[in-house]
């Protein structure tokens, strides 16, 4: 069978799988590695995750080049309809100037986008839904801490989107514009002691010159609620560019919508050598709203509405303050002027 009809079987299936959601009382944000979280923002949640950073190439075999710039990151995450579902656009663009340093001296500045693709995220297994519900061992702390053979079952998410690349873009294989497809599968593992890991593996720019698999494999810790480090190694492999990308790095949560983040990135070869610096803040405008825990408050007759109807239904027939300090007043103008009217 055809390597890419195998892919779009395999996505299918896993979409037709029952699925739930984790939505987080904190911010989710994928930052600042470039891996994808399983899991959705959750409903009426809008994201936005971006990333000021420098870049610096050295290629030392002939010909001899060397690149420095500058760029941005971008990505806008919203949860629509489904818990499970996530719509997002993402990408980076860079400006910068490359000099030919071999036979004679050249500079090209150049700038554009390197990727931006849109797309969307689905959630098709949670094997952590019904975490809650198991109580805690009240006896043992190393039987609620110690490693659990479920926690090697994933979080699994798919991804369909498309890229789109401007003509003539510098950062691209020459001929590859417009729209091209893009599938991801993205897998979450949370292991106790504040341990999670990340695997996505992508395919990209499907059917252009610059069709290229990349796989990204991300291991985090969480010192504290608020503090947290990562390691992270990429693999691109395309005709057009092949490398091995790894990055380390940390994020600070300053309030629970708002996430600070810094990373460093480099290589292991010299055609060329690459090193980047960034730094990145993601915050969310959550609206997001429980709808298995609102469909109980209506049936339980807790929602809003009833609240206002019974405090309606409390007051009504009660006098106000005011109605009731003008009635003790007539009252004692009343005992006032039988007063005055005896002593006559």
């Amino acid at each position: 069978m055809n390597p890419m009809k195998s892919t779009l079987c395999f996505l299918l299936t896993l979409i037709s799988i029952q699925a739930y959601s984790q939505y987080t009382d904190v911010i989710n944000s994928n930052r600042p590695g470039v891996s994808r979280s399983a899991f959705s923002v959750g409903t009426n949640v809008a994201q936005f995750e971006i990333g000021p950073y420098i870049t610096k190439e050295k290629r030392t075999p002939a010909p001899t080049y060397e690149v420095s710039g500058f760029g941005i990151d971008f990505a806008a995450r919203y949860g629509l309809l489904f818990e499970e579902l996530e719509l997002n656009i993402e990408g980076t663009y860079q400006n910068d100037t490359k000099t030919f340093t071999s036979n004679f001296s050249a500079e090209e500045k150049r700038s554009n986008f390197r990727t931006i693709a849109f797309g969307a995220k689905y959630l098709v297994y949670d094997p952590y839904k019904n975490t809650a519900e198991k109580k805690p061992n009240l006896y043992s702390w190393r039987a609620n801490h110690s490693f659990k053979w479920s926690s090697l079952i994933p979080a699994i998410s798919v991804y369909l989107g498309a890229n789109f690349d401007t003509k003539d873009n510098p950062y691209t294989a020459p001929g590859v514009e417009g729209f091209s497809p893009k599938v991801m599968i993205a897998t979450q593992n949370n292991f106790p002691g504040g341990w999670v890991f990340v695997m996505n593996l992508i395919k990209d720019r499907i059917g252009s010159e610059q069709s290229d698999f990349q796989y990204i494999l991300t291991l985090t810790h969480a010192f504290n609620p608020k503090l947290v480090i990562f390691g992270e190694a990429q693999g691109i492999q395309s005709d057009f560019y092949a490398d091995n990308l790894f990055r380390f790095g940390g994020a600070y949560l300053l309030g629970r919508d708002l996430q600070l983040d810094t990373a460093l990135t480099f290589n292991t070869k010299d055609t060329p050598s690459v090193f980047g610096v960034n730094f990145g803040v993601s915050y969310r405008l959550d609206f997001h709203e429980d709808k298995e825990q609102k469909d109980k408050d209506i049936n339980n007759g807790n929602s809003a509405k009833e609240e206002g109807k019974r405090k309606s239904r409390r007051n009504k027939g009660k006098k106000s303050d005011i109605d009731i300090d003008n009635n003790n007043n007539t009252k004692k103008r009343k005992k006032r002027d039988d007063i005055d009217f005896d002593d006559n």
